[in-house]
Protein backbone atom coordinates (compact mmCIF):
# COMPACT_ATOMS: atom_id res chain seq x y z
CA UNK A 1 0.00 0.00 0.00
CA UNK A 2 1.61 3.42 -1.21
CA UNK A 3 2.47 5.95 1.64
CA UNK A 4 1.20 8.64 -0.87
CA UNK A 5 -2.46 10.11 -0.96
CA UNK A 6 -5.02 9.72 -3.32
CA UNK A 7 -4.38 13.55 -4.41
CA UNK A 8 -1.17 13.11 -5.10
CA UNK A 9 -1.15 10.16 -7.40
CA UNK A 10 -4.18 10.75 -9.17
CA UNK A 11 -2.11 14.13 -10.47
CA UNK A 12 -0.93 14.48 -13.40
CA UNK A 13 2.60 15.70 -14.07
CA UNK A 14 2.82 19.20 -16.67
CA UNK A 15 3.67 17.64 -19.98
CA UNK A 16 5.83 21.24 -20.66
CA UNK A 17 8.13 20.82 -17.36
CA UNK A 18 8.48 16.59 -18.40
CA UNK A 19 9.25 17.65 -22.14
CA UNK A 20 11.54 20.18 -20.79
CA UNK A 21 13.11 17.53 -18.27
CA UNK A 22 13.63 15.14 -21.04
CA UNK A 23 14.92 17.94 -23.32
CA UNK A 24 18.05 18.70 -20.34
CA UNK A 25 18.76 15.00 -19.76
CA UNK A 26 18.87 14.31 -23.63
CA UNK A 27 21.50 17.31 -24.18
CA UNK A 28 23.12 16.04 -20.69
CA UNK A 29 24.03 12.99 -22.95
CA UNK A 30 25.60 15.31 -26.23
CA UNK A 31 22.15 15.05 -28.06
CA UNK A 32 21.82 17.94 -29.79
CA UNK A 33 18.14 18.67 -28.88
CA UNK A 34 16.34 22.30 -29.60
CA UNK A 35 13.70 22.90 -27.47
CA UNK A 36 10.51 24.18 -28.69
CA UNK A 37 8.64 23.24 -25.81
CA UNK A 38 9.81 25.79 -23.27
CA UNK A 39 7.03 28.56 -22.34
CA UNK A 40 9.25 31.77 -21.43
CA UNK A 41 10.36 34.19 -23.10
CA UNK A 42 14.58 34.38 -24.66
CA UNK A 43 15.26 38.02 -23.36
CA UNK A 44 16.55 38.68 -20.56
CA UNK A 45 14.86 40.94 -17.64
CA UNK A 46 15.44 44.30 -18.95
CA UNK A 47 18.02 46.34 -16.75
CA UNK A 48 15.89 49.11 -15.00
CA UNK A 49 14.15 46.14 -13.45
CA UNK A 50 17.41 44.49 -12.61
CA UNK A 51 18.58 47.93 -10.60
CA UNK A 52 15.23 48.02 -8.67
CA UNK A 53 16.43 44.34 -7.46
CA UNK A 54 20.11 45.32 -6.51
CA UNK A 55 18.96 48.54 -4.97
CA UNK A 56 16.41 46.36 -2.75
CA UNK A 57 18.88 44.09 -1.42
CA UNK A 58 21.32 47.35 -0.78
CA UNK A 59 18.76 48.60 1.13
CA UNK A 60 17.98 45.56 3.04
CA UNK A 61 14.57 44.76 1.99
CA UNK A 62 15.46 41.39 3.09
CA UNK A 63 12.63 40.97 5.47
CA UNK A 64 9.26 38.78 5.76
CA UNK A 65 6.52 40.98 3.57
CA UNK A 66 2.61 41.70 3.83
CA UNK A 67 1.46 38.60 2.91
CA UNK A 68 -0.95 40.39 0.12
CA UNK A 69 2.03 41.91 -1.24
CA UNK A 70 3.79 45.45 -0.24
CA UNK A 71 1.36 48.37 0.13
CA UNK A 72 3.27 49.98 -2.83
CA UNK A 73 3.16 47.42 -5.63
CA UNK A 74 -0.28 46.61 -4.80
CA UNK A 75 -0.31 50.81 -5.72
CA UNK A 76 1.35 50.13 -8.69
CA UNK A 77 -1.28 47.22 -10.03
CA UNK A 78 -4.22 49.76 -9.01
CA UNK A 79 -2.06 52.30 -11.40
CA UNK A 80 -1.64 49.48 -13.75
CA UNK A 81 -4.61 48.19 -14.18
CA UNK A 82 -6.54 51.74 -14.59
CA UNK A 83 -3.85 52.88 -17.15
CA UNK A 84 -3.71 50.08 -19.21
CA UNK A 85 -6.90 48.22 -19.41
CA UNK A 86 -9.14 51.25 -17.86
CA UNK A 87 -9.78 49.21 -14.74
CA UNK A 88 -10.94 50.62 -11.43
CA UNK A 89 -9.62 48.49 -8.43
CA UNK A 90 -9.15 49.69 -4.70
CA UNK A 91 -6.06 48.55 -3.42
CA UNK A 92 -7.62 46.09 -0.86
CA UNK A 93 -8.90 43.99 -3.74
CA UNK A 94 -4.93 43.22 -5.09
CA UNK A 95 -3.53 40.18 -3.95
CA UNK A 96 0.57 39.71 -4.59
CA UNK A 97 1.40 35.86 -5.54
CA UNK A 98 4.18 33.95 -5.78
CA UNK A 99 3.61 33.51 -9.69
CA UNK A 100 0.39 33.50 -11.59
CA UNK A 101 0.32 30.02 -10.97
CA UNK A 102 -0.51 30.30 -7.46
CA UNK A 103 -2.70 33.48 -8.37
CA UNK A 104 -5.12 30.81 -9.87
CA UNK A 105 -4.84 28.05 -7.72
CA UNK A 106 -5.46 30.39 -4.80
CA UNK A 107 -8.79 31.30 -6.51
CA UNK A 108 -9.81 27.62 -6.86
CA UNK A 109 -8.87 26.59 -3.47
CA UNK A 110 -11.31 29.88 -2.20
CA UNK A 111 -14.24 29.23 -4.07
CA UNK A 112 -14.57 25.29 -5.27
CA UNK A 113 -16.36 22.88 -3.23
CA UNK A 114 -16.44 19.08 -3.94
CA UNK A 115 -18.19 18.54 -7.49
CA UNK A 116 -17.99 22.06 -8.25
CA UNK A 117 -17.96 22.39 -12.09
CA UNK A 118 -15.60 25.10 -14.07
CA UNK A 119 -15.64 26.00 -17.48
CA UNK A 120 -12.56 25.18 -19.43
CA UNK A 121 -12.31 26.15 -23.34
CA UNK A 122 -9.57 23.82 -24.87
CA UNK A 123 -7.03 24.40 -25.46
CA UNK A 124 -6.52 25.30 -22.09
CA UNK A 125 -2.85 25.49 -20.11
CA UNK A 126 -1.94 22.79 -19.00
CA UNK A 127 -2.28 23.15 -14.91
CA UNK A 128 -5.87 24.57 -15.07
CA UNK A 129 -7.79 21.25 -14.86
CA UNK A 130 -5.35 19.64 -12.54
CA UNK A 131 -5.70 22.94 -10.24
CA UNK A 132 -9.62 22.59 -10.34
CA UNK A 133 -9.34 18.19 -9.56
CA UNK A 134 -6.64 19.33 -6.52
CA UNK A 135 -9.45 21.65 -5.61
CA UNK A 136 -11.69 19.17 -6.06
CA UNK A 137 -13.69 20.67 -8.57
CA UNK A 138 -14.71 19.23 -11.96
CA UNK A 139 -13.67 20.76 -15.03
CA UNK A 140 -15.96 20.75 -17.85
CA UNK A 141 -14.31 21.33 -20.97
CA UNK A 142 -15.29 23.41 -24.09
CA UNK A 143 -13.89 21.70 -27.49
CA UNK A 144 -12.86 24.52 -30.34
CA UNK A 145 -11.01 24.01 -33.04
CA UNK A 146 -8.59 25.59 -35.87
CA UNK A 147 -11.61 27.06 -37.97
CA UNK A 148 -12.71 28.95 -35.33
CA UNK A 149 -9.09 29.90 -34.08
CA UNK A 150 -9.82 28.17 -31.20
CA UNK A 151 -11.94 30.15 -29.46
CA UNK A 152 -15.67 29.61 -28.04
CA UNK A 153 -18.58 31.07 -29.17
CA UNK A 154 -21.66 32.71 -26.41
CA UNK A 155 -24.04 29.95 -27.58
CA UNK A 156 -20.99 27.07 -26.56
CA UNK A 157 -20.51 28.86 -23.02
CA UNK A 158 -24.64 28.54 -22.02
CA UNK A 159 -24.73 25.24 -23.34
CA UNK A 160 -21.75 24.41 -21.03
CA UNK A 161 -23.69 26.09 -18.36
CA UNK A 162 -24.91 23.94 -15.47
CA UNK A 163 -26.77 24.30 -11.85
CA UNK A 164 -23.18 22.79 -10.84
CA UNK A 165 -21.17 25.95 -12.74
CA UNK A 166 -19.11 27.69 -10.12
CA UNK A 167 -16.59 29.49 -12.85
CA UNK A 168 -15.24 29.55 -16.05
CA UNK A 169 -11.41 30.18 -16.81
CA UNK A 170 -9.65 31.10 -20.26
CA UNK A 171 -6.90 33.07 -21.41
CA UNK A 172 -6.50 35.91 -23.64
CA UNK A 173 -3.80 35.82 -25.26
CA UNK A 174 -3.74 32.26 -24.79
CA UNK A 175 -1.74 29.34 -24.23
CA UNK A 176 -1.73 27.19 -26.11
CA UNK A 177 -3.10 28.77 -29.17
CA UNK A 178 -1.74 32.52 -29.09
CA UNK A 179 -5.68 33.70 -29.60
CA UNK A 180 -6.61 36.91 -28.79
CA UNK A 181 -10.32 37.97 -27.95
CA UNK A 182 -11.42 41.12 -29.52
CA UNK A 183 -13.36 43.28 -27.65
CA UNK A 184 -16.51 42.69 -29.49
CA UNK A 185 -16.25 38.33 -28.85
CA UNK A 186 -15.90 38.97 -24.65
CA UNK A 187 -18.56 41.17 -24.87
CA UNK A 188 -21.13 38.26 -26.48
CA UNK A 189 -19.15 35.80 -23.78
CA UNK A 190 -20.15 38.61 -21.31
CA UNK A 191 -24.05 38.99 -22.17
CA UNK A 192 -24.01 35.68 -21.26
CA UNK A 193 -22.07 35.52 -18.08
CA UNK A 194 -24.21 38.51 -16.97
CA UNK A 195 -27.25 35.63 -16.59
CA UNK A 196 -25.28 33.30 -13.97
CA UNK A 197 -24.51 36.50 -11.37
CA UNK A 198 -23.08 33.40 -9.14
CA UNK A 199 -20.20 32.45 -11.62
CA UNK A 200 -16.73 33.30 -11.24
CA UNK A 201 -15.16 34.37 -14.26
CA UNK A 202 -11.43 33.72 -14.05
CA UNK A 203 -9.44 35.79 -16.74
CA UNK A 204 -5.94 34.69 -17.36
CA UNK A 205 -4.39 38.03 -18.84
CA UNK A 206 -0.22 36.65 -18.21
CA UNK A 207 0.41 37.63 -21.59
CA UNK A 208 -1.55 40.65 -22.16
CA UNK A 209 1.44 42.18 -23.51
CA UNK A 210 2.62 39.96 -26.16
CA UNK A 211 -0.33 40.82 -28.36
CA UNK A 212 -0.07 41.73 -32.29
CA UNK A 213 -3.53 42.55 -33.12
CA UNK A 214 -3.21 46.16 -30.75
CA UNK A 215 -4.63 46.82 -27.60
CA UNK A 216 -4.95 44.36 -24.97
CA UNK A 217 -8.75 43.75 -24.04
CA UNK A 218 -10.36 42.46 -20.81
CA UNK A 219 -13.47 41.13 -19.93
CA UNK A 220 -13.62 42.81 -16.19
CA UNK A 221 -14.21 46.01 -18.68
CA UNK A 222 -17.40 45.20 -18.48
CA UNK A 223 -19.49 46.40 -15.65
CA UNK A 224 -22.62 44.25 -15.96
CA UNK A 225 -19.51 41.31 -15.04
CA UNK A 226 -17.17 43.37 -13.47
CA UNK A 227 -17.83 41.86 -9.92
CA UNK A 228 -17.72 37.88 -11.21
CA UNK A 229 -14.41 38.76 -12.52
CA UNK A 230 -10.84 37.82 -11.54
CA UNK A 231 -7.86 39.24 -13.42
CA UNK A 232 -5.04 37.38 -13.24
CA UNK A 233 -2.02 38.95 -14.44
CA UNK A 234 2.24 38.93 -13.48
CA UNK A 235 5.42 40.07 -15.17
CA UNK A 236 6.83 36.67 -15.89
CA UNK A 237 6.09 36.99 -19.61
CA UNK A 238 5.91 40.48 -20.83
CA UNK A 239 8.86 41.91 -18.75
CA UNK A 240 10.74 38.41 -19.54
CA UNK A 241 10.43 37.50 -15.52
CA UNK A 242 9.97 33.87 -15.34
CA UNK A 243 12.28 32.81 -12.56
CA UNK A 244 11.12 35.72 -10.49
CA UNK A 245 8.02 34.29 -9.93
CA UNK A 246 5.67 37.52 -9.34
CA UNK A 247 1.99 37.23 -9.90
CA UNK A 248 -1.06 39.17 -8.78
CA UNK A 249 -4.76 39.18 -9.13
CA UNK A 250 -7.57 41.53 -9.10
CA UNK A 251 -10.91 40.69 -7.49
CA UNK A 252 -13.92 41.35 -5.46
CA UNK A 253 -12.77 42.29 -1.69
CA UNK A 254 -14.43 39.06 -0.73
CA UNK A 255 -12.44 36.47 -2.97
CA UNK A 256 -9.04 38.78 -2.72
CA UNK A 257 -9.63 38.47 1.53
CA UNK A 258 -10.02 34.67 1.31
CA UNK A 259 -7.00 34.23 -1.27
CA UNK A 260 -5.14 36.55 1.20
CA UNK A 261 -6.33 34.07 4.14
CA UNK A 262 -5.23 30.84 2.01
CA UNK A 263 -1.37 32.29 1.30
CA UNK A 264 -1.36 33.05 4.72
CA UNK A 265 -0.91 29.46 5.53
CA UNK A 266 0.63 28.17 2.75
CA UNK A 267 3.41 31.22 1.20
CA UNK A 268 2.65 33.71 3.25
CA UNK A 269 4.26 37.04 1.09
CA UNK A 270 6.32 36.90 -1.94
CA UNK A 271 10.02 37.29 -2.12
CA UNK A 272 10.71 41.08 -1.25
CA UNK A 273 13.37 41.52 -3.73
CA UNK A 274 11.24 40.33 -6.36
CA UNK A 275 8.45 42.48 -5.37
CA UNK A 276 10.89 45.42 -5.43
CA UNK A 277 11.67 44.47 -9.41
CA UNK A 278 7.89 44.36 -10.02
CA UNK A 279 6.85 47.63 -8.61
CA UNK A 280 9.91 49.25 -11.50
CA UNK A 281 7.73 47.12 -14.03
CA UNK A 282 4.37 47.85 -13.51
CA UNK A 283 4.91 51.45 -13.32
CA UNK A 284 6.68 51.66 -16.74
CA UNK A 285 4.36 52.56 -19.34
CA UNK A 286 4.27 49.61 -21.80
CA UNK A 287 3.66 51.99 -25.03
CA UNK A 288 6.51 53.96 -23.85
CA UNK A 289 9.02 50.98 -22.57
CA UNK A 290 11.40 50.28 -25.82
CA UNK A 291 12.31 46.65 -23.91
CA UNK A 292 8.74 45.42 -24.41
CA UNK A 293 8.10 47.25 -27.95
CA UNK A 294 10.98 45.48 -28.88
CA UNK A 295 10.36 42.09 -27.76
CA UNK A 296 6.47 42.51 -29.29
CA UNK A 297 8.33 43.37 -32.70
CA UNK A 298 10.18 40.42 -32.24
CA UNK A 299 7.78 38.15 -31.97
CA UNK A 300 5.70 38.97 -34.54
CA UNK A 301 8.76 38.39 -36.75
CA UNK A 302 9.54 34.93 -35.66
CA UNK A 303 5.52 33.85 -35.33
CA UNK A 304 5.33 34.90 -39.28
CA UNK A 305 8.88 33.45 -39.80
CA UNK A 306 7.29 30.11 -38.11
CA UNK A 307 3.87 29.94 -39.93
CA UNK A 308 5.47 30.34 -43.60
CA UNK A 309 8.19 27.53 -42.67
CA UNK A 310 5.27 25.48 -40.89
CA UNK A 311 2.83 26.20 -44.18
CA UNK A 312 5.54 24.70 -46.03
CA UNK A 313 5.56 20.73 -44.11
CA UNK A 314 2.80 18.61 -45.43
CA UNK A 315 -0.09 17.96 -43.20
CA UNK A 316 -0.02 20.95 -41.60
CA UNK A 317 -2.80 23.09 -40.52
CA UNK A 318 -1.70 26.34 -39.07
CA UNK A 319 -3.39 29.52 -38.39
CA UNK A 320 -2.10 32.94 -37.48
CA UNK A 321 -2.24 33.41 -33.85
CA UNK A 322 -2.48 37.29 -32.89
CA UNK A 323 -0.63 36.69 -29.24
CA UNK A 324 1.66 34.76 -26.99
CA UNK A 325 4.70 33.05 -28.69
CA UNK A 326 2.97 29.71 -29.88
CA UNK A 327 1.82 28.05 -32.50
CA UNK A 328 -0.85 25.06 -31.98
CA UNK A 329 -0.72 23.11 -35.39
CA UNK A 330 -3.50 20.51 -36.37
CA UNK A 331 -1.30 17.72 -37.31
CA UNK A 332 -3.78 14.94 -37.10
CA UNK A 333 -2.57 14.53 -40.71
CA UNK A 334 0.11 12.25 -39.98
CA UNK A 335 -2.58 9.55 -37.81
CA UNK A 336 -2.19 6.04 -39.07
CA UNK A 337 1.06 6.77 -40.65
CA UNK A 338 4.19 4.94 -39.88
CA UNK A 339 8.30 5.12 -41.29
CA UNK A 340 8.54 0.99 -41.01
CA UNK A 341 9.16 1.45 -37.02
CA UNK A 342 7.16 3.94 -35.66
CA UNK A 343 3.29 4.08 -36.21
CA UNK A 344 1.93 7.76 -35.46
CA UNK A 345 -1.78 7.16 -33.26
CA UNK A 346 -1.57 10.05 -31.72
CA UNK A 347 -0.02 13.44 -31.26
CA UNK A 348 1.44 12.07 -28.24
CA UNK A 349 2.99 9.73 -30.54
CA UNK A 350 4.04 12.60 -33.25
CA UNK A 351 5.78 14.70 -30.47
CA UNK A 352 8.19 11.00 -29.47
CA UNK A 353 8.74 10.44 -33.11
CA UNK A 354 10.06 14.58 -33.59
CA UNK A 355 11.83 14.32 -30.39
CA UNK A 356 13.70 11.02 -31.09
CA UNK A 357 14.16 11.40 -34.99
CA UNK A 358 14.34 14.81 -35.37
CA UNK A 359 15.86 16.60 -31.93
CA UNK A 360 13.59 18.67 -31.74
CA UNK A 361 11.33 19.38 -28.36
CA UNK A 362 7.30 20.35 -29.00
CA UNK A 363 4.49 19.12 -26.39
CA UNK A 364 1.63 17.18 -27.47
CA UNK A 365 -1.61 19.21 -27.95
CA UNK A 366 -3.45 15.82 -25.51
CA UNK A 367 -1.91 18.02 -22.77
CA UNK A 368 -3.73 20.98 -23.29
CA UNK A 369 -7.39 19.66 -23.79
CA UNK A 370 -7.25 19.11 -27.85
CA UNK A 371 -5.11 15.42 -28.97
CA UNK A 372 -5.30 16.83 -32.87
CA UNK A 373 -2.21 19.67 -32.52
CA UNK A 374 1.01 19.79 -31.16
CA UNK A 375 2.14 23.24 -29.21
CA UNK A 376 5.51 24.56 -30.49
CA UNK A 377 7.18 27.83 -28.79
CA UNK A 378 8.97 30.30 -30.85
CA UNK A 379 10.78 31.77 -28.19
CA UNK A 380 14.14 31.19 -29.69
CA UNK A 381 16.54 32.85 -32.41
CA UNK A 382 15.66 32.96 -36.23
CA UNK A 383 18.32 30.61 -36.92
CA UNK A 384 17.20 28.21 -34.27
CA UNK A 385 13.80 27.79 -35.73
CA UNK A 386 14.65 27.77 -39.04
CA UNK A 387 16.88 24.86 -37.86
CA UNK A 388 14.28 23.16 -35.97
CA UNK A 389 11.26 23.07 -38.50
CA UNK A 390 13.82 21.64 -41.35
CA UNK A 391 14.17 18.84 -39.30
CA UNK A 392 10.79 18.52 -38.17
CA UNK A 393 10.11 18.58 -41.63
CA UNK A 394 12.68 16.02 -43.11
CA UNK A 395 11.51 13.88 -39.94
CA UNK A 396 7.80 13.96 -41.11
CA UNK A 397 9.21 12.75 -44.58
CA UNK A 398 9.86 8.93 -43.92
CA UNK A 399 6.18 9.04 -42.57
CA UNK A 400 3.84 7.45 -44.84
Amino acid sequence: MSILSNRITSLSVSATLAMAKKSRELKAQGIDIINLSIGEPDFDTPEFIKEAAQKAINDNHTHYTPVPGYQELREAVVTKLKRDNNLNYSVDQIVVSTGAKQAISNVFFSILDPDDEVIVPAPFWVSYTEMIKLAEGTPKVIETSIASNFKITPEQLSNAISPKTKALIFSSPCNPSGSVYSKEELFALAQVIKKHPNIVVISDEIYEHINFSGKHESIAQFEEVKDQIVVINGVSKGFAMTGWRVGVMAATKEIADACIKLQGQTTSGTNSIAQHATIEAFNCDPKENEDLKNMVKVFKERRDLMVGLLNEIPGFDVNVPNGAFYLFPDISHYFGKSDGDSLIKTADDLTMYILNKANVAVVTGAAFGNDQCIRLSYASSNDILIEAVKRIKNALAFLK
